[in-house]
């Protein structure tokens, strides 16, 4: 049986590195884009050129790296140094330049702000490709997890409970320590005065742990990554990590502005909305956002800045109206805007004295006004048992923001089919980062570090999928035509090249010169 046979390895091969990258690998899009960048104007820290040791690597390298890497789904410094070395698509990128994994890691580190505006460059790009509309934009959430377990986060409760149990497991050494008094046992003595002391380095451990928590004003503290909370995750899981928001353009479903918190959906609509109009450059635009982002302050902030919202409704639960039957929901009341007045359904008029009240949250944003609503109708009314418990009768509060979350309400209503592309448009881009490429995790400390990650996984995720669109070739020419304030000018490269040239020519001339004529 014939069999196909390798090369000899010690057969001599004249070629170039030119020669083995293809006209359609991702690598020459990469390095056109990288090309066109003026790293000063986006921020990214000057290369310092020091009077004595190895001269340092430009910027260019490491970002020509980590776009790689994090393309290939390959994050890690030590691995992104080994790439260097055993990888021809990395050699060519990088024309054969290799860094050691220190320096690789310190540009990630250093730069978390320049690589979040790197991502809204390329969104300004994406923009002029004509690869983005900006007409209807879904915004979701994901968890990513932080580099800090649940054992070294703590809230009250739980530093409570460890000083409960120190207490109570110091009283039990003391008992015995009582009792080995009238044993005489000094060697038992010693162990549990060990014990005992170890036990209250501890509790002075917890002790400033909770002097820190009041000092922070915030519910929990995290001791590895100050900045990292336990969040919920899914239905009852919680992990200690960070919340990715992301807002997915619906015409290619590429991501249009992303950026980091370490809190849950609740308040966090109007700023990814802010951000996508901003990237955009948009007069207005409809938002698809799921009912975890429900919030009325959110909602009236999208109304003012003119961004439509179709943001999912919240059930009504029987809790939220204290016992009432559902045909006396408050949704079933009708609000009349002109006389600022209720009617119930039974036809009665509930009017407000015009006072606002002041409702205060955890903190201060979080705190709104509003109105009260009764009638004295109640007192007669035949079907006030299945109204409301409360025995001065109905009363209805209606907050500053109850008129965006009606528009918004009746809009959810009659944009069902609308709405339910918001899936279509988002969730696989979550389920690509996370479960394909494997970035469900950072091991990036504080928040603007991590901020910095996501974006760069946000901007190799659109690199990926407009190539994937239009090809590596046709990217290019695009990316040529493009007029982009943060581009380098073409004289600058002309000037780079020549220079490259010229220096190639003394270097060859100085190794050469016992055989060339100068």
């Amino acid at each position: 049986m014939q069999h196909i046979e390798g090369i000899s390895r010690h057969q001599l091969q004249i070629s170039s590195l030119e020669d083995k990258i293809g006209a359609d690998n991702p690598v020459r899009f990469i390095e056109a884009f990288v090309k066109v960048i003026d790293f000063d104007k986006v921020g990214f820290q000057p290369t310092v050129l020091k009077t004595e040791g190895r001269p340092s690597f430009i910027t260019d390298v490491f970002l020509k790296l980590y776009l790689y890497g994090y393309l290939n789904g390959v994050r890690s410094s030590r691995r992104l140094e080994n790439e260097c070395f055993r990888n021809i698509e990395v050699q060519w990128l990088l024309e054969d330049i290799r860094p050691n994994y220190h320096s690789i890691a310190d540009f990630r580190k250093n730069n978390p702000k320049a690589l979040k505006q790197l991502f809204k460059l390329f969104v300004s790009f994406l923009k002029d490709a004509d690869l983005i509309a900006g007409e209807t934009i879904a915004i979701d959430g994901t968890k990513s997890r932080a580099h800090n377990s649940k054992k070294s986060n703590f809230n009250q409760k739980k530093i409570d409970k460890h000083k409960e149990y120190i207490e109570a497991k110091t009283q039990e050494y003391l008992d015995q320590l009582e009792q080995n008094d009238i044993q005489e046992n000094p060697v038992a003595i010693k162990n549990i005065q060990q014990k005992i002391e170890r036990l209250q380095q501890n509790k002075i451990k917890y002790e400033l742990l909770e002097e820190q928590l009041i000092q922070s004003g915030e519910p929990q503290v995290s001791t590895t990554d100050s900045d990292a909370r336990a969040l919920l995750v899914q239905g009852q899981v919680v992990e200690v990590s960070y919340n990715i928001q992301a807002a997915v353009d619906s015409k290619h479903n590429l991501v249009v502005a992303t950026h980091t918190i370490n809190r849950n959906d609740k308040n966090a609509l109007s700023a990814i909305a802010l951000e996508t109009k901003e990237n955009l450059e948009l007069e207005t635009f409809t938002v698809l956002v799921d009912k975890g982002y429900h919030t009325g302050r959110e909602i009236d902030t999208c109304k003012q800045n003119d961004i439509t919202t179709i943001v999912a409704v919240p059930e009504q639960g029987k809790s939220n109206e204290n016992g009432t039957q559902p045909e006396y929901f408050v949704s079933n009341f009708t609000y009349n805007k002109e006389g600022n007045t209720y009617t119930c359904p039974q036809g009665q008029t509930l009017t407000t004295t015009g006072r606002w009240h002041k409702k205060t949250g955890r903190t201060e944003e979080s705190g709104y006004r509003f109105q009260k609503y009764r009638t004295s109708a109640c007192k007669t009314c035949p079907v006030k048992d299945h109204c409301t418990s409360r025995k001065g009768g109905r009363e209805i509060d209606r907050s500053q923001y109850a008129e965006a979350v009606e528009e918004n309400h009746q809009r959810y209503k009659t944009n069902a089919q609308l709405y339910r592309k918001r899936q279509e448009i988002n969730e696989h881009i979550f389920g690509t980062i996370k479960r394909k490429w494997g970035y469900s995790y950072t091991d990036l400390v504080g928040l603007e570090k991590v901020n910095g990650e996501h974006s760069l996984i946000m901007l190799v995720y659109n690199i990926k999928r407009s190539i994937n669109i239009l090809g590596v070739p046709d990217l290019i020419a695009k990316l040529k035509t493009w007029n982009s304030p943060y581009k380098r000018k073409a004289w600058l490269y002309a000037k780079t090249t020549y220079l490259k040239l010229f220096l190639a020519q003394i270097t060859f001339r100085t190794t050469h010169s016992k055989y060339i004529k100068i």
